[in-house]
């Protein structure tokens, strides 16, 4: 994945209102630290912002170039807030990285093709815990399904990592289980079955009145 450059201003309002003049100015409120430096407060422009992360996911690495900063930095999503009735961000939390440097992040899992017949896929997890070089983070996962019988799980294990990307979790890590499904009967039966533990339970208490 390659880093996507964008252009950030200080900011110097904090609070609920100076983050709503943020917003309302086209802008996210950020917060951009680690590697020992001092927290900085910014503003990044919410349309190219919201492209990349539509575009690279939620590991999209950065390169932001603060106005009046000596020079740029790399930086990645480390918590984003976002407003799900406007679809809109709310804040982030960016992490600097380095070049070279090895990070842990969550990659999204799907799940392709289709497990036998009169099976349910539980998914356990929708995403792997992997540590990967910052500028080659993965974006996302694969993992076949494809006639796999009741009681087959799908661990991290079956997950195939690209070239210096390692689990972060153990090979065991569970992200589907296929069970059984309840046929037509079993599921009437099973309302057979409560309808008449519900008879039983009236006519108790009826009998105790």
């Amino acid at each position: 994945m390659s880093e996507v450059k964008i252009s950030a201003e200080p900011r110097t309002e904090f609070g609920k209102g100076g983050a709503r003049r943020t917003r309302r100015a086209g802008l996210v409120p950020a917060v951009l630290y680690g590697h020992g430096e001092a927290p900085v407060h910014i503003a990044l422009p919410a349309r190219e912002f919201a492209a990349a992360i539509r575009h690279g996911g939620l590991n999209q690495v950065f390169t932001i170039d603060v106005a009046g900063a000596a020079g740029a930095t790399l930086a990645l999503p480390k918590a984003i807030q976002r407003d799900p009735i406007k679809d809109t961000y709310e804040h982030v939390d960016l992490i600097i990285v380095k070049r070279g440097e090895k990070v842990q992040v969550d990659v999204p899992v799907t799940l392709t093709g289709e497990a036998d017949r009169n099976t349910l896929v539980v998914n356990e997890s929708t995403t792997l815990a992997v540590t990967a070089e910052a500028m080659h983070l993965p974006t996302g996962f694969e993992v076949s399904i494809e006639g796999l019988e009741a009681g087959a799980q799908v661990t991290a294990a079956d997950v195939t990592l690209p070239e210096g990307t390692e689990l972060a979790v153990e090979p065991d890590f569970v992200i589907a289980i296929i069970s059984q499904a309840q046929t037509a009967e079993q599921m009437e039966g099973g309302d057979a079955e409560g309808d008449e533990s519900a008879e039983d339970e009236a006519a108790t208490e009826e009998a105790a009145s």
